[in-house]
This record gives C-alpha cells, sequence and structure tokens, in this order.
C-alpha cells in the first residue's frame, strides 16, 4: 500500500511514517517547516492553505489512502480550511482518507462522548477542529474521522516534557485535578489509523486509551515511569483557573476498538513502572 502522511514530521506523523515504513509501505510524508528524519519516506514541503500545492502533492504521491494528522491548532485557514482541502483532493484523486481529529470537538458537558455525539466547542481549536470535521465528511464521505485524546509517547509527547518542566521547576503552572481525558499511546493510536486507512471502514471512529485520567494523575503516572518525584508536581484547578475549554471529556472507543487489531491501551498500562 503507498500512503501519504500529512504532517509527518510531527509527533504523530513522525510515528505513522516510522510504522508505515517499518511494515514496507512505499511512504511520503509532507512537512511545513522541516522535513522528518526517516529517509524512507518521500518527503514534501507542504502547505495546507494553498489548493493548488495540495492537489499537486497527491497527484505525484497517487496513494492508496491519505492520513492526515496535520495541526494548525486555532489557526482556522490550517485546522478547518486546511483538512477541507486535503479532502477535496483526495475525493477527486479517488483514494481513502483518516482524517484525525480531537476531543476538543466536545464541551465536555455530557462527559461520556461515543461517536454519535454531536460535536458542541467551546473553544476556538475545538470550532476549527469541528468545521473540520463537517467539511471532511461532506466531501468525502467515506473517511475516516478518527477523534482522539492526550497523545502520550515514551518521552516525547508535550505532556511528557511538561511534566519534566514543572518537577525540575524550569516551568511554571499546574497539572489540572479537574480536566479528565483518555490519554492514548502514540504507538497505539498509529497502528489503529493505518489500520483503519487500510480497510474499508468509514464515518466518525473513536481511538483513544481506555482509561479516563486527570492531568495531574497523567503526570503522577508519568513521574513514576521517569523515576521523578510526583510530589514536586503542582497541582491546581482548571475551575478556579477561569480557563476556556472543557473540563471531563472522556471518549468512548469501545465500539472502534471492537473493530480493530490494534489494543488500544490505557495510560495505566502503558505508563505503568517497567512496562
Amino acid at each position: 500500500m503507498r500512503v501519504l502522511v500529512i504532517g509527518g514530521s510531527g509527533f504523530l506523523g513522525s510515528e505513522l511514517v516510522r510504522q508505515a515504513t517499518a511494515a514496507g509501505m512505499e511512504t511520503a510524508a509532507t512537512f511545513a517547516t522541516r522535513a522528518g528524519s526517516a529517509t524512507a519516506a518521500r518527503w514534501y514541503r507542504l502547505d495546507v492553505r494553498e489548493a493548488e500545492e495540495v492537489a499537486r502533492v497527491i497527484a505525484d504521491v497517487m496513494p492508496c489512502a491519505v492520513v492526515n494528522a496535520s495541526s494548525g491548532l486555532a489557526d482556522w485557514p490550517v485546522t478547518a480550511e486546511g483538512a477541507i482541502r486535503v479532502a477535496m483532493s483526495v475525493a477527486r484523486q479517488g483514494c481513502r482518507l483518516v482524517h484525525v481529529s480531537s476531543d476538543a470537538v466536545f464541551s465536555g458537558a455530557r462527559i461520556h462522548y461515543d461517536e454519535t455525539c454531536p460535536p458542541d466547542p467551546v473553544t476556538p481549536y475545538g470550532a476549527a477542529k469541528a468545521a473540520a470535521e463537517t467539511g471532511v465528511r461532506l466531501v468525502a464521505p467515506h473517511a475516516v474521522v478518527a477523534r482522539t485524546s492526550l497523545i502520550i509517547g515514551d518521552g516525547g509527547s508535550a505532556h511528557e516534557r511538561l511534566v519534566h518542566a514543572l518537577a525540575a521547576g524550569t516551568r511554571g503552572g499546574v497539572l489540572f485535578t479537574d480536566d479528565v481525558r483518555c490519554p492514548v499511546h502514540v504507538a497505539d493510536l498509529a497502528a489503529a489509523l493505518l489500520e483503519l486507512a487500510g480497510s474499508e471502514e468509514g464515518g466518525v471512529r473513536h481511538v483513544a486509551g481506555a482509561d479516563a485520567l486527570s492531568r495531574h494523575a497523567l503526570g503522577v503516572l508519568i513521574a513514576r515511569r521517569d523515576g521523578l518525584d510526583p510530589c514536586q508536581l503542582p497541582v491546581g484547578r482548571r475551575v478556579d483557573a477561569a480557563m476556556p475549554g472543557a473540563l471531563d471529556v472522556r471518549l468512548d472507543s469501545r465500539a472502534t476498538q471492537g473493530r480493530l487489531g490494534t489494543t488500544l491501551r490505557g495510560a495505566r498500562e502503558f505508563l505503568a513502572v517497567g512496562a
């Protein structure tokens, strides 16, 4: 299978490229500023805000499947419009699309969310991701929209770096006890996305970990795994900080897990000491 990873130099994208090339897939990937380190992949500079660039890259690669793992955060032209440009070019090319979305599309009002729940975002980033979902499903109705949660790795994720900085006292801030998500390991997520790319699945899929944890509880697990003192992690509540955004959002991934060979481990498992 020939696969194209949009956003291949990012944290998730790099793992997608690594797994795809290791599996013997013909792999191409895009980057915005600097190509990734995987020499087995073909790299293309791409600005998803430019429709002609998107169409040119997809036409040049002629992939069997495209996994869009790019992230422009709250940058609407990248996160919302860019995703739709990718979906339009994929639809014209006639290949499969797996679009990576986020639990940020939900407000947290109902806490538990399965694949049938409609988006109700409360932040600019969530609104951009929700708009992307709507556009992707409109122009590429057979695409997979894969919602995920906090992505953790073996030390390289943003949350892991934050935990180390807070424990060392080199950065201010706190870890919230009331901000709950379902963390997923980057290797599990990438494997699941590639599995979906090679399948005939379509529609919305939730691809998150099995455990619901607060950011502080997650930080404690990371600290213990990495030999840090969890007592050094500053604690707070998001509600007291008056920060915008959802508090408790738990993606129910059981329906998708039942259709996957890939196991979506919970954070208590993949962050266990000695795991």
